[in-house]
């Protein structure tokens, strides 16, 4: 029988031929999901923003039409801006909180995936040790 035949049949090769093929989709596809991600968050903050253009449009043709006083006191314009200013800032911290969690969730991947690679060559060499003691005992 051939190397090649053999090698076709073994479960570990096999094994390792299709996690790749499942892998290579995935990388595949990430970029993908990426975009439709930004698409989606681009479409949102569009709507909102069409939401909220559309209302001050409204009430202020509203008040125009109505013949209603468009001044507003120093105080409340300072309220207005100390509001935004502080969804602003409530917005950055918010960005700032999603990056760190990223940059840690990734070492946390990174440490797991170096440490998968510890344990498992701490395992081969378990292994060889048993099979260098079961083969020395089969041979006496």
């Amino acid at each position: 029988m051939s190397k090649s035949t053999d090698e076709s049949k073994d479960i570990f090769t096999e094994c390792k031929k299709n996690t790749e093929n499942f892998f290579n989709e995935i990388d595949k596809s990430s970029p993908v999901y990426h975009q439709i991600a930004t698409d989606i968050q681009k479409s949102y903050l569009e709507a909102w923003k069409n939401v909220i253009n559309s209302s001050i449009a409204l009430q202020q043709e509203y008040a125009i039409k109505s013949g209603l006083n468009l001044n507003m006191p120093e105080e409340t314009m300072k309220a207005i801006q100390n509001m935004m200013e502080r969804a602003t800032t409530a917005y950055q911290n918010q960005n700032k909180i999603v990056f760190d969690s990223t940059g840690t969730s990734k070492k946390v991947f990174d440490a797991f995936s170096e440490n998968t690679k510890i344990f498992a060559s701490l395992n081969k060499n378990m292994m060889e040790l048993m099979a260098s003691g079961m083969k020395n005992y089969t041979q006496n």
